[in-house]
């Protein structure tokens, strides 16, 4: 079973886009398609001229990360949804084992290792995520924390129609938000140790520029749902 892929990548004003195209191009899995939502960019898009045989490039006004998401992984034809931030690469076989670890645990969700980059694209740090836990463990983290690096996750494009798209309405934490509504609607969101996302971290990001507000919002969202949060996680004997 070769089930097709769909990698969006949300574009805004970002020097690093074309790498992070090379990364989905260079892939070992064939059946992939290359979803580029440049969200009202006023600079750097013509860094998307050479791609435009390989790539999908869907324009929209700006409207931040959580909308340019939604409208590529509504135009997307593939099973199976990989985003990719602009200023992140992919491994060559990150969509390959994904996929089939997907496939052998029977799930529509699922999230993986990482390694830190720097804007040079060298290797900071090996192994940035975290070492395998037991279920209730992992869903403990979630209080007052995310630990799921959204450029890693693999997602069945079915399930946005159980539990929804991200809202953007949440211009920082819209990733926090729909991991813990797949948690919450009971799927499972496994975590494949294998480190197949190379995470770039860099003074222009925006985890850098709006901490703050990043902070405050996030505080919002684990208001909303620390009350079923907590229940689950005594209901699974934490």
């Amino acid at each position: 079973m070769n089930p097709k892929v769909s990698v969006v990548i949300p574009f805004y004003n970002c020097p690093y886009v074309q790498q992070a195209i090379q990364s989905a191009i260079n892939q070992t899995y064939t059946n992939v398609e290359i979803i580029v939502v440049d969200d009202g960019s006023t600079k750097h898009a013509e860094l998307l001229q050479p791609y435009l045989p390989y790539i999908y490039v869907l324009g929209k006004s700006n409207g931040g990360t959580a909308s340019a998401l939604n409208h590529g992984i509504r135009h997307a034809s593939g099973d199976y949804v990989v985003w990719l931030s602009s200023d992140d690469l992919l491994y060559p076989d990150k969509i390959r084992y994904q996929v089939e670890f997907m496939q052998r645990e029977n799930v529509l969700a699922s999230h993986t290792n990482f390694h830190y980059i720097n804007e040079h694209s060298a290797v900071t740090k090996l192994h940035g995520g975290a070492e395998p836990m037991a279920d209730v463990d992992w869903l403990r983290r979630f209080v007052g924390g995310n630990p799921v690096n959204g450029c890693t996750v693999m997602i069945r494009k079915d399930l946005f129609g159980a539990v929804g798209l991200f809202d953007e309405l949440l211009p920082y934490t819209h990733d926090l938000d729909l991991w813990l509504r797949i948690l919450l609607n009971g799927y499972r969101f496994p975590y494949l140790n294998e480190p197949l996302t190379a995470y770039r971290w860099h003074g222009g990001m925006g985890s850098v520029r709006h901490a703050e507000t990043i902070g405050k919002e996030a505080s919002m969202v684990w208001s909303r749902y620390r009350e079923p949060l907590l229940q689950r996680i005594a209901a699974m004997g934490g």
